[in-house]
């Protein structure tokens, strides 16, 4: 892994390629305890507005307009589908538009306290009204919308406007229990516990009121600076430790609902089938209870906590699919917990075999989940520890014994790792010569190398990417995009280019018994070989899948994203893969997906999917939402078996995904053009 010296006192830190882990907050509130921040907290703030303005890649002042940013930040923070502040409320917020910089600057924090303690009010004044309205019959047979998303809308009014939003809120929740089979008395316990844990689960503490504050002072530089309290940086400890341990899915929330973000490849839900990226988990039951715990409106570490167990012992879900959009209906499932096995976890190979126009390639595939490496046996000095590149080089060797016409890294899912594994990887691939350049903090650029002139494949070569492909990912697909050494197919990529260092704040005051916390600070951005960034734009395919709307996805999306740039270009060799062929692949391609029904099936049901994420307001007439529901399901249910990115576990050709084959049939078409033109300069060859 990459390491930066940033002072004496730093020692060595750990700069890891990664897509950025969700921040998480723990515990509860004391609610009789009087909510007003800490002596350390004033320590802590000071420790970190000195660390980032010194070592923060992106240069800044904690100033009036700093201020603004950050005001409009913790309002967002504090209540993002502005469910609970009036107008006035935001209003009386002017007074500090320009006295938060100073609550930084002299370490007061008495404003952002304030502004909670009003929340908590807020919050506890609207979940009564909800408990009263479920003492009441809603009919159903009146056509209303219910708008999903309000974080661009404008505040309530007054109170008469605020209840109109929440009569609809409840009124939508009870038809979604009501169309998924419950009876009344069962809808109406069922939500009393849903508003009561979203009032408990409002109730913070003063270190994560602290938490929420300066995170939103942070996000207004970045997204990937944060700070982590005490108790979140021993519960992130405790999460890597564990995190080979679990059902192997990567949750988010997004409004009040648990979003499953991504299924981890080997783990139980992966293998299980049962759980899907965009499923949303509105309950969680162990194997011996029989009631579930209905979790919308919950804190994402509480249902972490509940998700998380022993191997071998069963959790059961409550799922609302997402293939079947804001209608559908709670389906329940069961995971068996078990460990995420390196063995699937690791690289793996195969070949398919592709014919086209009387002519058969036998194409290989090396599918690379994450980048990884055996610290512990690296580190005891094992000749023969494990890492990607290892694995891969033996990997390619198979292949090449069995003779391959051409080669697919599959990168698709892999959010990232060490960048000393990026740089070797795409080592296999080149000779000597620069890989990647990071420049810091203070302009300096210290260019990362392959100097090893081994190359373990010269044949054609393809990289396959999707949006969630990133950081280091990104690096091997530009290294070989930028050589000319192959073709990048698929999605443009996540688009993070920055490094993070995680900074124990405990190391700059001088009372080891009081705990600050630690620091992840964006210290210093990646730049490819031809001088342009991978951050924000990401990886262009040369040859794109019009799968996705890929600018709803990745870096581009978030919140104050470092924004693209590019430095001097490093000079560099080129491969044979020129421009004339990258075109003629292109058109190939173009004119036989118009053929393919299978992959015009997929791209459409994507954009379905992606148009039913995106829908804004949902129906409150029950007759069309049975209709939306029916509709929904039956689209699902026309595509289920064309896939997507699932490939068979068992290594045969019967299973291979739509994107994949296409893909195998570039590579088989790459092929043959390299043969062509190689067999053009030979003829002309003096």
């Amino acid at each position: 892994m990459s390491q930066c010296k940033l002072s004496k006192s730093f020692k060595w830190l750990t700069a890891v390629l990664a897509v950025p882990a969700i921040l998480l907050i723990s515990s509860f509130a004391d609610i009789n305890a009087v909510l007003e921040p800490h002596d350390k907290h004033s320590k802590a703030t000071r420790i970190i507005t000195q660390l980032l303005k010194k070592y923060h890649y992106k240069e800044f002042s904690i100033d009036d307009a700093l201020s603004e940013k950050i005001l409009e930040a913790y309002l967002t923070s504090l209540d993002p589908n502005r469910s609970y502040f009036y107008q006035e409320d935001v209003d009386s917020f002017d007074m500090f538009r320009f006295r938060l910089d100073d609550a930084l600057n002299e370490q007061k924090l008495g404003v952002p306290f304030e502004m909670f303690r009003l929340f908590q009010e807020r919050v506890d004044e609207r979940i009564d009204y909800a408990l009263s309205l479920l003492e009441k019959e809603f009919d159903f047979g009146v056509q209303e919308e219910f708008v999903l998303d309000r974080s661009e809308s404008g505040w309530a009014k007054d109170k008469m406007d605020m209840n109109e939003i929440w009569r609809k809120r409840v009124k939508n929740d009870v038809l979604n229990l009501k169309l998924s089979g419950q009876q009344p008395d069962e809808i109406r316990q069922t939500l009393e516990k849903r508003y009561q844990g979203i009032a408990r689960h409002s109730q913070l503490d003063a270190e994560e009121v602290y938490q929420l504050f300066i995170n939103s002072f942070t996000h207004t530089l970045e997204p990937h600076t944060s700070y982590l309290s005490p108790r979140t940086s021993e519960n992130f400890a405790i999460r890597m430790s564990l995190s080979l341990e679990g059902i192997g899915a990567l949750l988010r929330i997004e409004g009040e609902h648990t979003l499953v973000e991504k299924i981890i490849p080997g783990g139980p839900a992966d293998l299980s089938g049962l759980l899907h990226a965009s499923d949303r988990i509105v309950g969680v039951a162990q194997q011996d209870e029989t009631e579930f715990k209905d979790v919308v409106g919950w804190r994402l570490e509480e249902v972490v906590e509940l998700i998380r167990g022993a191997k071998g012992t069963a959790v059961r879900l409550q799922i609302l699919p997402g293939t079947e959009g804001y209608a559908a209906k709670i389906k329940e499932i069961q995971i068996i917990r078990d460990e995420i096995k390196l063995e699937e976890q690791a690289a793996k190979n195969r070949t398919i075999i592709i014919q086209d126009n009387g002519r058969t390639s036998k194409v290989g595939i090396i599918q690379v989940p994450t980048f990884y490496i055996d610290i512990a046996a690296y580190q005891r000095g094992e000749t023969g520890y494990r890492s990607t590149t290892r694995d891969v080089e033996r990997l390619i060797s198979e292949l090449n014994d069995v003779g391959i016409d051409a080669l697919i890294l599959d990168l698709r899912g892999n959010g990232g790792g060490s960048l000393t594994e990026a740089t070797q990887l795409a080592g296999l691939f080149i000779e000597e010569g620069p890989i990647v350049q990071v420049k810091n903090s203070k302009g300096h650029i210290r260019i990362h190398r392959d100097r090893d002139s081994k190359v373990a494949y010269k044949g054609p070569l393809i990289v396959l990417v999707d949006r969630f492909s990133a950081s280091a990912s990104e690096i091997v697909a530009s290294v070989i995009q930028d050589y000319q050494y192959g073709l990048v197919v698929g999605e443009t990529t996540f688009g993070k280019g920055t490094v993070q260092q995680l900074i124990d704040l405990n190391n700059f005051h001088s009372n080891r018994n009081t705990r600050l916390g630690q620091l992840k600070a964006t210290i210093a951005q990646y730049f490819r070989v031809s001088g342009n960034s991978t951050q924000h734009k990401g990886v262009v395919p040369d040859i794109s899948f019009d799968t996705v709307f890929t600018d709803k996805y990745g870096e581009r999306t978030l919140q104050n994203a470092l924004p693209w740039k590019s430095i001097s270009a490093i000079n560099h060799h080129h491969g044979p893969v020129n421009r004339h062929i990258l075109e003629a692949a292109a058109n190939l391609h173009k004119s036989r997906i118009q053929d393919n029904r299978d992959y015009r099936d997929l791209v459409l049901s994507l954009q379905r999917d992606s148009e039913l994420r995106d829908k804004n307001s949902i129906s409150l007439l029950e007759s069309a939402r049975q209709t939306e529901f029916e509709k929904n399901k039956a689209i699902h249910a026309a595509r289920k078996d064309v896939k997507l990115d699932t490939p068979n576990k068992k290594g045969g050709d019967e299973d291979v995904d739509v994107l994949l084959q296409e893909t195998a049939h570039i590579a088989a078409d790459l092929a043959s053009l390299l043969n062509v033109q190689r067999a053009s300069s030979l003829t002309h060859a003096p």
